[in-house]
């Protein structure tokens, strides 16, 4: 199955190499397709651009702009409307997650405390979910 014939498409944005090709290989088991960029300035600027998606899976912590930060541009700017935001972090301090909470995310997935496999699943199922 090629990208363009994947069910769901995603953007997820992390700084951490190994990480993103996990998470990549994971997600290409299933029906998603994914959109991996290394920093919140690159998803701003895609978004800015009028890049759509199904949905947006954002680390906190990342050189330049946080995605606390690139999440609070997004609803302020209205980059990504409709769209489920997903924080996965390794952040699990309730300040992140209630500042989080404010912008309006689908969901807070603590990385140390999920398989990839639970990742992926939850993934499909907030995308699911937004669609009806």
């Amino acid at each position: 199955m090629t990208e363009e014939e994947k069910k769901y498409k995603i953007m997820f944005i992390d700084d951490d190499d190994f990480l993103v090709n996990m998470y990549a290989t994971k997600f290409s088991g299933s029906d998603v397709a994914v959109e991996a960029y290394k920093s919140a300035g690159a998803l701003i600027e895609k978004l800015q651009a009028g890049a759509k998606t199904d949905l947006i899976l954002l680390d906190i912590v990342m050189p330049g702009m946080t995605g606390l930060e690139a999440l609070k541009q997004i609803r302020q700017d209205k980059l990504a409307e409709g769209t489920p935001v997903v924080m996965l972090t390794n952040q699990s301090d309730e300040k992140d997650i209630t500042e989080a909470k404010q912008y309006g995310i689908s969901g807070y997935i603590v990385k140390s405390a999920a398989t990839p496999s639970e990742v992926v699943s939850e993934i499909i199922k907030i995308i699911e979910d937004s669609r009806k």
